[in-house]
């Protein structure tokens, strides 16, 4: 497998989404017995979703084509390391491994800084830029218990 051909197309996707307004210079394809089976540049700016970026979208993409929610046996190529969300997405999504070109050092440098998601992690609710409180847990648990005992589920 030709790794850095797929680097290429993830860089293309980039640059081609980044140039047509978009959103930010970010680029991913994901492949899967050597053919590209999604791909996906960031769209934040142009669909108005904070949620569209590169991975994201090319993980949407890799799934629609796949018909699975998961990327087993994909190889997942990204012009840049994962942001936390990103990062989330991956894991879900389970690929095999993950290449990437650029590191967050360099997505901040041009600002893009992702650390002060990474700090929000370690505080308590309470103290975070956005507060989070817990609310009628005893309501919210219904679909959980709900869940528990539903026979025809489809596990993930």
């Amino acid at each position: 497998m030709d790794h850095k051909h797929y680097m290429q197309e993830a860089v293309t996707a980039a640059l081609k989404g980044m140039q047509n307004n978009e959103g930010g210079p970010f680029g991913c394809v994901i492949v899967k017995d050597g053919k590209i089976i999604g791909k996906g540049n960031n769209k934040v700016t142009s669909t108005n979703d904070p949620t569209a970026h590169a991975e994201v979208t090319a993980i949407r993409d890799a799934c629609k084509n796949l018909g699975s929610f998961q990327l087993e046996g994909c190889i997942l190529y990204t012009s840049c390391e994962p942001c936390p969300m990103c990062l989330g997405a991956i894991y879900w999504a389970r690929p095999e491994k993950v290449y990437y070109g650029s590191t967050k050092t360099d997505a901040a440098h041009i600002g893009f800084d992702d650390d002060f998601i990474y700090e929000e992690l370690k505080l308590p609710y309470a103290d975070r830029s956005i507060p989070f409180e817990q609310l009628a847990p005893e309501v919210a648990i219904t679909p959980f218990q709900e869940w528990a005992t539903k026979e025809d589920k489809t596990e993930y």
